[in-house]
Protein backbone atom coordinates (compact mmCIF):
# COMPACT_ATOMS: atom_id res chain seq x y z
CA UNK A 1 0.00 0.00 0.00
CA UNK A 2 1.38 3.41 -0.91
CA UNK A 3 2.61 5.68 1.86
CA UNK A 4 1.88 8.73 -0.29
CA UNK A 5 -1.67 9.29 0.94
CA UNK A 6 -3.11 12.63 1.92
CA UNK A 7 -3.97 11.35 5.39
CA UNK A 8 -0.46 10.12 6.13
CA UNK A 9 1.07 13.32 4.81
CA UNK A 10 -1.17 15.43 7.04
CA UNK A 11 -0.47 13.13 9.98
CA UNK A 12 3.27 13.50 9.60
CA UNK A 13 2.94 17.27 9.25
CA UNK A 14 0.74 17.45 12.36
CA UNK A 15 3.14 15.33 14.38
CA UNK A 16 6.06 17.47 13.28
CA UNK A 17 4.18 20.64 14.29
CA UNK A 18 3.39 19.20 17.71
CA UNK A 19 7.00 18.15 18.33
CA UNK A 20 8.32 21.53 17.21
CA UNK A 21 5.81 23.44 19.35
CA UNK A 22 6.79 21.38 22.39
CA UNK A 23 10.47 22.06 21.77
CA UNK A 24 9.87 25.79 21.31
CA UNK A 25 7.65 26.03 24.41
CA UNK A 26 10.16 24.09 26.51
CA UNK A 27 13.02 26.31 25.35
CA UNK A 28 11.00 29.46 26.08
CA UNK A 29 10.20 28.30 29.61
CA UNK A 30 13.79 27.28 30.31
CA UNK A 31 15.25 30.50 28.90
CA UNK A 32 12.81 32.90 30.57
CA UNK A 33 14.69 33.15 33.90
CA UNK A 34 17.91 33.92 32.01
CA UNK A 35 16.12 36.53 29.90
CA UNK A 36 14.70 38.19 33.01
CA UNK A 37 18.14 38.18 34.63
CA UNK A 38 19.76 39.66 31.53
CA UNK A 39 17.11 42.39 31.37
CA UNK A 40 17.73 43.36 34.99
CA UNK A 41 21.48 43.34 34.37
CA UNK A 42 21.05 45.59 31.33
CA UNK A 43 19.00 48.09 33.35
CA UNK A 44 21.67 48.11 36.06
CA UNK A 45 24.36 48.69 33.44
CA UNK A 46 22.49 51.64 31.96
CA UNK A 47 21.89 53.16 35.37
CA UNK A 48 25.62 52.93 36.05
CA UNK A 49 26.42 54.48 32.67
CA UNK A 50 23.98 57.36 33.24
CA UNK A 51 25.47 58.07 36.66
CA UNK A 52 29.04 57.71 35.36
CA UNK A 53 29.85 54.85 37.74
CA UNK A 54 31.10 52.90 34.74
CA UNK A 55 32.12 54.19 31.31
CA UNK A 56 32.28 50.97 29.31
CA UNK A 57 29.00 49.95 27.57
CA UNK A 58 30.50 46.46 27.18
CA UNK A 59 31.29 46.01 30.86
CA UNK A 60 31.19 42.41 32.07
CA UNK A 61 28.56 41.04 34.42
CA UNK A 62 31.07 40.98 37.28
CA UNK A 63 32.07 44.61 36.62
CA UNK A 64 28.43 45.70 36.58
CA UNK A 65 27.54 43.87 39.80
CA UNK A 66 30.67 45.18 41.54
CA UNK A 67 29.92 48.80 40.59
CA UNK A 68 26.26 48.36 41.57
CA UNK A 69 27.27 47.59 45.15
CA UNK A 70 27.39 51.37 45.65
CA UNK A 71 23.72 51.66 44.67
CA UNK A 72 20.77 51.21 47.01
CA UNK A 73 17.19 51.09 45.70
CA UNK A 74 14.12 52.28 47.57
CA UNK A 75 10.41 52.68 46.72
CA UNK A 76 8.69 56.02 47.21
CA UNK A 77 5.10 57.22 47.13
CA UNK A 78 5.13 59.86 44.40
CA UNK A 79 2.24 61.85 45.89
CA UNK A 80 3.74 62.21 49.37
CA UNK A 81 7.44 61.75 48.63
CA UNK A 82 7.66 59.26 51.49
CA UNK A 83 9.55 55.98 51.26
CA UNK A 84 7.39 52.85 51.20
CA UNK A 85 8.74 49.87 53.11
CA UNK A 86 5.89 47.53 52.15
CA UNK A 87 7.07 47.19 48.54
CA UNK A 88 10.20 45.24 47.63
CA UNK A 89 12.46 47.21 45.24
CA UNK A 90 13.75 43.95 43.73
CA UNK A 91 10.23 42.88 42.74
CA UNK A 92 8.54 46.19 42.00
CA UNK A 93 7.79 46.85 38.31
CA UNK A 94 6.60 50.38 37.54
CA UNK A 95 5.46 49.41 34.02
CA UNK A 96 3.14 46.73 35.36
CA UNK A 97 1.95 48.97 38.18
CA UNK A 98 1.04 51.72 35.70
CA UNK A 99 -1.45 49.33 34.05
CA UNK A 100 -3.06 48.34 37.35
CA UNK A 101 -5.96 50.71 38.22
CA UNK A 102 -5.36 50.11 41.91
CA UNK A 103 -1.65 50.92 41.67
CA UNK A 104 -1.77 53.83 39.24
CA UNK A 105 -3.38 57.17 38.48
CA UNK A 106 -4.54 58.88 35.30
CA UNK A 107 -2.61 62.07 34.53
CA UNK A 108 -4.55 65.15 33.48
CA UNK A 109 -3.64 66.09 29.93
CA UNK A 110 -2.56 69.61 30.86
CA UNK A 111 -0.08 68.19 33.39
CA UNK A 112 1.22 65.35 31.23
CA UNK A 113 4.28 66.87 29.56
CA UNK A 114 5.76 63.34 29.33
CA UNK A 115 2.79 62.10 27.29
CA UNK A 116 2.39 58.90 29.32
CA UNK A 117 -1.33 59.21 30.30
CA UNK A 118 -0.99 56.99 33.38
CA UNK A 119 1.72 56.38 35.93
CA UNK A 120 2.27 54.20 38.93
CA UNK A 121 1.52 55.70 42.34
CA UNK A 122 4.95 54.47 43.37
CA UNK A 123 8.42 54.61 41.86
CA UNK A 124 11.84 53.17 42.45
CA UNK A 125 14.66 55.57 43.32
CA UNK A 126 18.36 54.85 43.65
CA UNK A 127 20.93 56.27 46.03
CA UNK A 128 24.61 56.13 45.07
CA UNK A 129 26.72 55.88 48.21
CA UNK A 130 30.27 57.03 48.85
CA UNK A 131 32.41 53.98 49.64
CA UNK A 132 34.36 55.69 52.39
CA UNK A 133 31.79 57.84 54.18
CA UNK A 134 28.57 56.03 53.33
CA UNK A 135 26.96 59.36 52.45
CA UNK A 136 24.78 59.75 49.36
CA UNK A 137 26.66 61.33 46.48
CA UNK A 138 23.98 60.93 43.80
CA UNK A 139 20.25 60.36 43.46
CA UNK A 140 19.22 58.46 40.34
CA UNK A 141 15.64 58.70 39.09
CA UNK A 142 14.01 56.44 36.49
CA UNK A 143 12.35 58.65 33.86
CA UNK A 144 10.30 57.93 30.78
CA UNK A 145 8.06 59.65 28.25
CA UNK A 146 7.02 59.90 24.63
CA UNK A 147 9.43 60.82 21.87
CA UNK A 148 8.51 60.85 18.18
CA UNK A 149 8.03 57.12 17.56
CA UNK A 150 8.38 55.52 20.94
CA UNK A 151 8.46 55.79 24.70
CA UNK A 152 11.96 56.55 25.94
CA UNK A 153 13.02 54.87 29.21
CA UNK A 154 16.09 56.04 31.04
CA UNK A 155 17.76 57.42 34.14
CA UNK A 156 18.46 60.94 35.34
CA UNK A 157 21.25 61.30 37.92
CA UNK A 158 21.22 64.28 40.27
CA UNK A 159 23.68 65.66 42.80
CA UNK A 160 22.54 65.70 46.47
CA UNK A 161 21.35 69.29 45.99
CA UNK A 162 18.57 67.79 43.78
CA UNK A 163 19.19 70.48 41.13
CA UNK A 164 22.51 69.67 39.47
CA UNK A 165 22.44 67.04 36.75
CA UNK A 166 25.21 64.45 36.92
CA UNK A 167 24.09 62.36 33.97
CA UNK A 168 21.27 61.22 31.68
CA UNK A 169 20.92 58.05 29.63
CA UNK A 170 18.21 55.97 27.95
CA UNK A 171 18.16 52.18 27.90
CA UNK A 172 15.09 51.62 25.72
CA UNK A 173 13.53 53.56 22.85
CA UNK A 174 12.62 53.28 19.18
CA UNK A 175 13.65 56.68 17.86
CA UNK A 176 15.08 57.06 14.34
CA UNK A 177 18.78 56.14 14.10
CA UNK A 178 20.89 59.17 13.24
CA UNK A 179 18.11 61.57 14.24
CA UNK A 180 16.15 61.04 17.47
CA UNK A 181 18.35 58.03 18.10
CA UNK A 182 21.15 60.50 18.84
CA UNK A 183 19.89 60.51 22.43
CA UNK A 184 22.39 57.64 22.72
CA UNK A 185 25.30 59.70 21.43
CA UNK A 186 27.91 60.01 24.23
CA UNK A 187 28.84 63.55 23.18
CA UNK A 188 25.22 64.70 23.45
CA UNK A 189 24.69 62.97 26.80
CA UNK A 190 27.85 64.65 28.11
CA UNK A 191 26.22 68.04 27.55
CA UNK A 192 23.81 67.32 30.42
CA UNK A 193 26.51 66.97 33.06
CA UNK A 194 26.53 69.85 35.58
CA UNK A 195 23.49 71.55 34.04
CA UNK A 196 20.96 73.03 36.47
CA UNK A 197 17.59 71.31 36.22
CA UNK A 198 15.40 73.64 38.29
CA UNK A 199 15.19 77.29 39.27
CA UNK A 200 15.64 78.60 42.82
CA UNK A 201 12.06 77.56 43.64
CA UNK A 202 12.76 74.06 42.30
CA UNK A 203 10.52 74.45 39.28
CA UNK A 204 11.91 72.40 36.33
CA UNK A 205 13.44 74.68 33.72
CA UNK A 206 16.03 72.54 31.94
CA UNK A 207 15.18 72.02 28.28
CA UNK A 208 16.48 70.76 24.96
CA UNK A 209 16.48 73.51 22.35
CA UNK A 210 15.93 73.51 18.62
CA UNK A 211 19.50 74.16 17.57
CA UNK A 212 22.60 74.93 19.66
CA UNK A 213 22.31 76.12 23.24
CA UNK A 214 23.79 79.56 24.02
CA UNK A 215 27.39 79.43 25.18
CA UNK A 216 27.53 79.30 28.95
CA UNK A 217 23.86 78.39 29.44
CA UNK A 218 23.37 76.22 32.54
CA UNK A 219 19.79 75.19 31.82
CA UNK A 220 19.70 74.53 28.07
CA UNK A 221 20.90 71.59 25.96
CA UNK A 222 21.78 71.48 22.27
CA UNK A 223 18.88 70.19 20.18
CA UNK A 224 19.07 66.92 18.27
CA UNK A 225 19.60 67.82 14.62
CA UNK A 226 16.54 66.93 12.54
CA UNK A 227 14.70 65.53 15.56
CA UNK A 228 12.71 68.38 17.04
CA UNK A 229 9.89 66.16 18.31
CA UNK A 230 12.29 63.81 20.07
CA UNK A 231 14.07 66.84 21.58
CA UNK A 232 10.72 68.18 22.79
CA UNK A 233 9.88 64.76 24.17
CA UNK A 234 13.08 64.64 26.23
CA UNK A 235 12.33 68.11 27.61
CA UNK A 236 8.79 67.06 28.45
CA UNK A 237 9.70 63.85 30.23
CA UNK A 238 12.55 65.36 32.26
CA UNK A 239 10.41 68.31 33.34
CA UNK A 240 7.50 66.03 34.22
CA UNK A 241 9.52 63.71 36.44
CA UNK A 242 11.27 66.60 38.20
CA UNK A 243 7.96 68.38 38.76
CA UNK A 244 5.25 68.22 41.39
CA UNK A 245 3.44 65.35 39.66
CA UNK A 246 6.60 63.27 39.42
CA UNK A 247 9.49 63.13 41.88
CA UNK A 248 8.98 66.72 43.07
CA UNK A 249 7.51 65.77 46.49
CA UNK A 250 10.27 63.19 47.04
CA UNK A 251 13.03 65.68 46.19
CA UNK A 252 11.36 68.27 48.43
CA UNK A 253 11.51 65.80 51.34
CA UNK A 254 15.24 65.37 50.77
CA UNK A 255 15.83 69.11 50.82
CA UNK A 256 13.69 69.58 53.93
CA UNK A 257 15.62 66.87 55.73
CA UNK A 258 18.94 68.41 54.72
CA UNK A 259 19.92 65.35 52.71
CA UNK A 260 19.41 61.59 52.63
CA UNK A 261 19.84 59.32 55.63
CA UNK A 262 20.28 55.63 54.79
Amino acid sequence: MSNDTVGKTLGVAAALCIVCSILVSTSAVQLKPRQVENKKLDIKKNLLLASKLIDNPKASKDEILKAFEKVEARIVNLETGEEVSELDPDKFDAKKASKDPGMSIRIDKDKDSAGIKRRSKYAKVYYVKNDETGSVEMIVLPVYGKGLWSTLYGFLALAPDTRTVKGLGFYQHGETPGLGGEVDNPSWKAKWVDKIATDENYKPIIKVLKGPAPVGSKTEIDGLSGATLTSNGVTGLVQYWLGENGFGPFLSKIRSAGGVSL
